[in-house]
């Protein structure tokens, strides 16, 4: 007592065609998803100019999202974000950059320069009309009651 159910078709799963491409979809969506991460990060390491700045107790202030760093490095070179120039040359790389002088510039001096280089740096942007300066420290971190910088 045999019975066949269809003629010609297919009977079974076992006569169906193997799918032996792979399915690269997914691994495409996740290399897009990590690029874009990149690129998100990226611009966030802004400055890479070796710089050691002195801290502040000071509380922070809300920085503008695409500020203007201004570098004094221990060997009295000057850089503007990551080029290094010559301070005769620092209003007008400024001016190529964005004309408006009513922006801050944020000035970073490493802790070795000493305060007449800085006052010529700051000096140098006041005559070329860039009045509104902000000094960049570091956080200061809770020091002991013994310590002498403590007082």
């Amino acid at each position: 007592m045999g019975m066949q159910l269809s003629q010609g078709g297919l009977d079974t799963f076992d006569d169906l065609p193997e799918a032996s491409e792979i399915n690269v979809t997914p691994f495409i969506d996740v290399i897009l998803v990590l690029l874009i991460i990149f690129m998100v990060a990226a611009p966030l390491s802004t400055v890479d100019l070796a710089i050691d700045l002195p801290a502040s107790g000071a509380t922070p202030q809300r920085k503008p999202d695409k500020p203007t760093y201004v570098s004094i490095k221990p060997g009295l070179g000057v850089a503007i974000g990551e080029q290094v120039l010559d301070r005769a040359d620092l209003v007008r790389a400024l001016d190529s950059t964005d004309r408006n002088r009513d922006r801050a510039i944020f000035l970073r001096a490493d802790r070795t320069v000493h305060y007449g280089e800085l006052m010529e740096v700051l000096e140098l942007l006041r005559e070329g009309g860039y009045g509104k300066v902000r000094l960049v420290t570091l956080e200061r971190t809770a020091r002991p009651a013994g310590s002498p910088s403590a007082r």
